[in-house]
């Protein structure tokens, strides 16, 4: 059994030649900065208040809660407010329901949630929005 020269050091065809090690990439440990500006709380308030008004179906209005509430942050007043009439107007009243448990959430503590409460005590009877122990307190 004679093994030619060549057939011991040809490598396959799906092989890829070998790349020394000086070229290759290594992969970057660094991760970069983006190029945007850190956004101030009046313009994520603005750019929300202006999202919620122009929304035009339930899909929209979720979408922009999610990304909403996804910020780490609570939403100002007014943000919650174009949220509630935005759900109203889609026809929508469970998530205008749960627009208040999602503040729940996110605040501190149960003082600054009936702070919230409080303030959109007036939106609330206007669009006849109960809160979930409101609904379940009986």
């Amino acid at each position: 059994m004679a093994t030619s020269r060549h057939t011991a050091t040809k490598r396959p065809s799906c092989v890829a030649p070998c790349i020394p090690l000086t070229s290759r990439a290594t992969p970057s440990l660094v991760r970069l900065a983006s190029g945007h500006a850190q956004e101030s709380y009046e313009s994520f308030s603005e750019r929300y208040v202006k999202f919620f008004e122009n929304a035009e179906d339930l899909f929209e209005v979720q979408r922009g809660l999610n990304n909403c509430f996804a910020h780490d942050l609570v939403p100002s007043t007014s943000v919650i407010e174009a949220a509630l009439r935005a759900s109203r107007r889609v026809n929508d009243y469970s998530t205008a329901v749960r627009i208040f448990e999602g503040i729940k959430e996110k605040v501190e503590n149960k003082q600054q949630y009936q702070a919230y409460l409080e303030e959109l005590k007036g939106v609330r009877e206007e669009l006849g929005i109960n809160t979930k122990e409101e609904l379940y307190s009986s």
